[in-house]
């Protein structure tokens, strides 16, 4: 499996594979769940490799770090998964 920060540079820098509509899913530890947030609103701090921010729905920011990423979906479709936190 490729490494979330592969993919995610990926989806950053390849203009061609990033035509397309991207959703991650990290997991929530205070909900319990995994929480989807639509890459146009994922932000990367320059030099930051460990975590990113995520503007949820309700508009709230939470900083989100790489290993809570569970899922990632492109057009639908889910292209990369982890396992469950543990």
């Amino acid at each position: 499996m490729i490494p979330i920060q592969d993919l995610l540079h990926r989806i950053q820098w390849d203009p061609e594979f990033a035509k397309g509509d991207f959703v991650l899913g990290y997991y929530d530890r205070v909900e319990d769940r995994i929480v989807r947030v639509p890459f146009r609103r994922v932000h990367f701090e320059k030099g930051e490799h460990f975590m990113f921010e995520a503007v949820e729905d309700d508009g709230g920011v939470h900083s989100v770090p790489l290993h809570r990423v569970r899922e990632v979906w492109r057009n639908g479709e889910l292209i990369w998964h982890r396992g469950p936190p543990g």
